[in-house]
């Protein structure tokens, strides 16, 4: 199947994503998350507010981000200087240049509607490290922005674990709190994190993992039919000719 054509226009939500290559294990420790997390905040510094981080979070071979864009072609130099400069320091860290890629291949970006879908998408991010059991919790995975939204008021975050890295308000009203200190992150839902820590419904995460395999509009069926019209991704809502390999649960691993 050819690839979808690259959308990155002004306006829209993005569900991007990319692992490390062959699933091995890209944050070895916390000096690995944290170069991400820097590397991460220089990006949406970098971006002038062109692009919004609204939840990101970074698993052990693969990580996860919800963005939105407020310029036509903002996303892709975002994405390819992240990449490039996360690959260049993981690198240069390891040792390692000149010894292969870190991953697999070029990000995944899914579009999405700014509705409830959207607030299913970050609840679904937000959830990972705790649905992969590597926590009890959500928000004490360390690496997320549920994490950063529920440390939003610490006044005394050590420097070392605070990067600037500024989470944008959700372009819905959910009823949440805004953030402190510049950190951002409001609009989310009262009761939040209960409702993080409730499983996802199989039929919505199922719907979730068929967007990022077929890199699809994640959305109301009559969105997702405009998107696929007007944006020529009639190829990522074909059956495929043959069974695909099922991508790992999205990834709990």
């Amino acid at each position: 199947m050819a690839r979808p054509p690259r959308i990155d226009l002004a306006g829209y939500a993005y569900h991007v994503l990319n692992r490390s290559v062959g699933r091995r294990r890209m944050f070895a420790g916390v000096g690995d998350y944290a170069a991400f997390e820097r590397a991460l905040a220089e990006a949406v510094a970098r971006a002038g507010g062109d692009v919004a981080l609204l939840a990101y979070c970074l698993m052990p071979n693969h990580w996860h981000l919800v963005l939105t864009t407020s310029r036509d072609g903002a996303l892709s130099p975002f994405m390819k200087w992240l990449t490039l400069t996360h690959t260049q320091r993981y690198q240069v860290a390891r040792r390692s240049v000149g010894e292969g890629p870190v991953y697999q291949g070029r990000y995944k970006s899914m579009l999405i509607e700014q509705d409830s879908h959207l607030l299913t998408v970050c609840r679904y991010v937000e959830r990972n490290a705790a649905r992969a059991a590597l926590v009890e919790q959500a928000q004490d995975w360390r690496w997320s922005s549920l994490w950063r939204w529920r440390h939003r008021n610490d006044a005394d975050m050590p420097a070392d674990e605070d990067p600037a890295l500024t989470l944008s308000d959700w372009p819905i009203h959910g009823g949440g709190r805004g953030g402190a200190r510049g950190r951002g992150g409001g609009g989310r839902p009262r009761n939040w994190l209960r409702t993080v820590n409730t499983p996802v419904n199989e039929a919505d995460a199922e719907a979730i993992r068929r967007s990022i395999s077929r890199s699809r509009p994640y959305g109301g069926p009559s969105w997702v039919d405009q998107c696929v019209a007007s944006l020529g991704l009639e190829s990522t809502t074909r059956r495929p000719g043959r069974p695909a390999n099922r991508e790992t649960a999205d990834d709990e691993t």
